[in-house]
């Protein structure tokens, strides 16, 4: 069983950080092999949208003309049984470096030049994802606002995984030092070992 999270925040020991760990934690005690792509120390090109990795049919990714760390952690994620996508929320939306990670997943969708819309290449969902979402509004709000959930399910969805449970963490930013709270810090722990469990395990 491999877990692999992703995950958007701009800095380490934030909220969005130490929920993955807990997340992580869990799983690697449920004995999962984890890992985790922090996207800020990753080099990741802006999509030019050239389209290229989109005109060649067939269910595999399409080649991006960028070369840069995304074919690896591409590799990476389709290799995992489970995914973690994480991001705070920003001006209503997911952070600049995860909108960048999500715009390069265009090389899941067969999309020739003449064709109106694009089509996904892969309809088999065999991972499960977890999605953390955190903001300094009120997690009831979070979950209202389906912008930054709704982009995490899309990715998962062109990742080839099902999302299995959401965490939504409200009230992030009310001091200037994070803390997780042992509540929030106890349902991370349940999701991430609920998800090392129930992900369907790829071949050894």
């Amino acid at each position: 069983m491999k877990i692999i999270a992703i995950t958007g925040s701009y800095r380490k020991g934030g909220v969005t950080d130490r929920a993955v760990d807990e997340i992580l934690a869990a799983a690697e005690a449920c004995g999962a092999q984890v890992s985790r792509v922090r996207l800020m120390e990753a080099q990741i090109g802006f999509c030019t949208n050239c389209r290229n990795c989109t005109q060649h049919q067939g269910v595999n990714r399409g080649a991006c003309s960028i070369a840069d760390d995304m074919d690896r952690i591409l590799d990476e994620i389709e290799e995992a049984d489970g995914l973690v996508l994480a991001s705070p929320v920003n001006f209503g939306s997911v952070t600049a470096v995860m909108k960048r990670f999500l715009e390069r997943l265009v090389c899941y969708a067969f999309w020739p030049w003449g064709r109106r819309i694009p089509k996904v290449r892969n309809r088999q969902r065999d991972k499960h994802a977890l999605l953390v979402v955190t903001s300094a509004a009120p997690a009831f709000l979070v979950r209202m606002q389906a912008g930054s959930t709704g982009m995490l399910k899309q990715a998962a969805n062109l990742l080839g995984a099902k999302t299995a449970s959401i965490l939504a963490i409200g009230c992030s930013a009310t001091r200037e030092k994070p803390v997780l709270s042992a509540r929030t810090s106890a349902k991370a722990r349940a999701l991430g070992a609920k998800l090392a469990t129930s992900a369907p395990a790829g071949p050894a």
